[in-house]
Order: C-alpha cells, then sequence, then structure tokens
C-alpha cells in the first residue's frame, strides 16, 4: 500500500518549447493544425477506400488499415501536447498516465511499422505473381496479416512499457519532451538504466531491421520485375504503385531509427524534441498526401467522393 501511495504521488511534467508564452502559443497553433490536417487527411483515405466498391482490394485495405493507424498514433500524443503548450509545462501526468500514453504509442508505432513490411509483401506479389495474386492475398489472409501487425505491436510495447516504469521515480519530474518517450522518461530514473538502455536498444533494432530487411528484400526482386517489363507505361504503372510506399517508409524508418538506435551518449534531448515532431505529427500528414498525389486510382475516387458533396 506504501509503494502504490509514492508511485500515485509522482508526477511528470514536459518542459516548454520556449519561456516565452507568445512563442508557445505559435507552437500551439501550428501542432494543433498539424493535427487536424493529419486527421482529415487520414480520416478521408479510410473513408474513401471504405465507400468505392473498385478499391475494395488488398492494397487499398492495408492503406486504409494504415491511415486508421495513424489516427490514433496521433492522438496518443496530441491532445497533451497541445494541452501542455497553453499551460507552459505545467499540466501534470501521472505515472498512469504517462505509462498508457507511451503503451499505446509505442503499440501503434510498432504496428505501423510491420504494417509497412506488410504493404511491401503485397507489393512483391501484385508485380512478381500477378497472376497468383488474388489466390495468394486472399481476405483471410489480408486479416491474418494486419491482426498480427497489431499484435506484434502489442508485444513490443507491453514489456518496454513495464520494464521502464518498474524504475524509481522522483515525486516530480520535468520531461524533456512533449510527450512520455521511451529514451526522455529513463534519463529521469534514480537508478543505474544501463541495462534498460541496453534492452530498449536490442529490442528498437530488432523491431525496425527485422521489417526494414524484409522491405528491402520484397524491393530487390520488385525492381528486378519491373526492369523486365517491356513496355514504358507497364513500368511506370508498376513503380507508381511502390514509388509511395518508399517515401513513407524511408521517412518513418530514418525518424524512428535516429531516436531509437543512436547511440545514448550521443543523444541530444532538443534534437530528439525535434525529430520526434516530423514523425508524430509531420508525417502522418505527408502519408495521405503521398498516397493520394502518387496514386490515380485513389485520385479519381476521392474526386468521385468530392463531386457527391
Amino acid at each position: 500500500m506504501e509503494e502504490i501511495n509514492k508511485t500515485a504521488k509522482i508526477q511528470f511534467f514536459f518542459r516548454p518549447f520556449s519561456a516565452d508564452p507568445k512563442v508557445q502559443v505559435v507552437i500551439f497553433v501550428a501542432f494543433l493544425v498539424m493535427y487536424l490536417t493529419s486527421l482529415s487527411g487520414n480520416a478521408t483515405i479510410a473513408v474513401t477506400v471504405q465507400i468505392n466498391n473498385s478499391l475494395h482490394t488488398p492494397m487499398y485495405f492495408f492503406l486504409a488499415n494504415l491511415a486508421v493507424l495513424e489516427i490514433f498514433y496521433t492522438s496518443a500524443i496530441a491532445p497533451l501536447a497541445l494541452a501542455n503548450l497553453l499551460s507552459m509545462g505545467k499540466t501534470p501526468v501521472s505515472v498512469t498516465g504517462c505509462g498508457t500514453q507511451m503503451f499505446f504509442f509505442v503499440f501503434l508505432g510498432g504496428a505501423d511499422c510491420v504494417l509497412l513490411a506488410v504493404m511491401a509483401y503485397d507489393r512483391f506479389i501484385a508485380i512478381c505473381y500477378p497472376l497468383r495474386y488474388t489466390v495468394i492475398m486472399s481476405w483471410p489472409l489480408c486479416v491474418q496479416l494486419m491482426a498480427g501487425s497489431l499484435a506484434l505491436g502489442f508485444l513490443l510495447s507491453l514489456p518496454l512499457t513495464i520494464l521502464i516504469f518498474h524504475l524509481p521515480f522522483c515525486n516530480n519530474n520535468e520531461i524533456y519532451h512533449f510527450y512520455c518517450d521511451m529514451p526522455a522518461v529513463m534519463r529521469l530514473a534514480r537508478a543505474d538504466t544501463h541495462v534498460h538502455r541496453t534492452v530498449l536498444y536490442v529490442i528498437s533494432f530488432i523491431a525496425l531491421s527485422v521489417p526494414l530487411s524484409l522491405i528491402s528484400i520484397s524491393y530487390v526482386f520488385i525492381v528486378g520485375a519491373i526492369v523486365r517489363i517491356r513496355s514504358a507505361p507497364g513500368r511506370h504503372r508498376a513503380f507508381s504503385t511502390c514509388s509511395s510506399h518508399i517515401l513513407v517508409v524511408l521517412l518513418q524508418y530514418g525518424c524512428t531509427s535516429f531516436i531509437y538506435l543512436s547511440p545514448s551518449s550521443s543523444y541530444s534531448p532538443e534534437m530528439g524534441r525535434v525529430v520526434s515532431v516530423v514523425y508524430t505529427f509531420v508525417t502522418p500528414i505527408l502519408n495521405p498526401l503521398i498516397y493520394s498525389m502518387r496514386n490515380k486510382e485513389l485520385k479519381d475516387a476521392l474526386r468521385k467522393a468530392l463531386r457527391k458533396f
């Protein structure tokens, strides 16, 4: 009971971006605009795929699920970040609240990374085995792959969150960040975190390198298949279905690797905060833009949907 009471007294605060309230308001407006743009863009893609029968294919099934994941992923961060921007970092967060945010952020982010690998596999089958595509990428398999992405994200998030929040903390802790990110929270622990940092690094390396390796292998075969296509329009169409995915992969994995795979000795809280803005606010906006601008079928479906209103 005494341990529970001690835990209940522990609070976390987020360091403001600036000591100037006017600068904080400007950042608040920027974050709010990015958040609302992300919500509307990803919701538009998810709804467009749902209401258009022509888009009821495995590729768009995964794309719609990616859009839904992005909505929840950003929503795990944005509301608390916006509240803290207005309060100049004076909005307290309990251990439970911080742990819950960390769990859902890692869970949804991990599922996002695995789903990008699944989407690469889908493109690999579509381009390398077009005649067998509908047989291999059956709807039961698509649902299983989506469920597997969520399951792997859950299995990645739960042990890491438990590991970090078993560390002792002071009653009041200022996190040099705008959300409960693992490296930033671990720096506040009143204990040796060498083992915890090592575990975080190893798990992050596996969680990022395995899906990225699968994506890379898929694209080696995809590029080989595209090169063998004789007609220029055919090569262009095959490449256009993959280029959007490649751009999203580079953004997602590039930023995440910078945060979680950089040596702890070279970790900069300020740089970590800036890079985190990219993959928590900017990337979820770019995903729908990249896919809608570079995908003819999706653009046509969006135009048709807009004409109805």
